[in-house]
């Protein structure tokens, strides 16, 4: 089975989804029998980089909601991601572009590593605190799954893999895609959001049966 996701590394609610998939996945033990596939969105395409503006400014400013408001979105947030195991500490996420990451997760993935890629860029944002637009940052990724160094800077320093980029948000249009997380199963089941971890295997096993 191939299913493709589409998904920013900046969204919380993918890093969400992508455990509920998971669980949902082992929970049946097809894990070995799935191919995973990341597709680009970006949620913010003009986004500049600023790690001096808190994340919760910038919703806040995005939205036009009060300070306060956009951190109760993001305790929200924090709470179902706690449900899945996962520790976000959005005080500490940094602004930043994802169009870079997007460009070497395809590179992750022409080197059978982009699954593997996509869990550290996502743990690196909202665990971490780190910059997913500073090459530094980035290579220390590739560095932990065996990625070659140069060839991140190579990649990050120029335009590689910007038209894969361009491909998949141009796919996410025609299929009409709204928001992520999205995900195709086989070309031909299509599932939109975080969806509970029930759900996921409901749809993995009609994919199965209907095979």
């Amino acid at each position: 089975m191939k299913v493709e996701i589409w998904s920013d590394v900046m969204c919380p609610f993918c890093y969400i989804g992508k455990r509920r998939f998971e669980k949902a996945m082992n929970s049946l033990g097809i894990e070995e029998d799935v191919e995973v596939i990341y597709r680009s969105f970006l949620l913010d395409p003009d986004l500049e980089t600023d790690s001096s503006k808190s994340v919760t400014q910038h919703l806040a400013q995005k939205k036009g909601v009060s300070v306060e408001e956009a951190q109760k979105m993001n305790d929200y947030v924090t709470g179902m991601a706690a449900e899945e195991g996962l520790s976000y500490k959005m005080d500490q996420a940094v602004v930043a572009n994802s169009r870079n990451a997007h460009r070497l997760l395809h590179y992750a993935k022409s080197k059978e590593k982009q699954v593997e890629f996509k869990e550290l860029l996502l743990k690196s944002y909202f665990e971490e605190g780190k910059n997913i637009d500073d090459l530094d940052t980035l290579k220390s990724i590739g560095n932990a799954i065996g990625l070659d160094q140069n060839e991140i800077e190579q990649v990050y320093t120029t335009s590689m893999f910007t038209e894969d980029v361009v491909r998949d948000i141009q796919k996410a249009k025609q299929i009409g895609v709204q928001g992520v997380p999205f995900f195709v199963m086989n070309e031909k089941f299509a599932l939109s959001g975080a969806q509970p971890t029930d759900t996921f295997k409901q749809a993995l096993q009609k994919v199965r049966t209907e095979e």
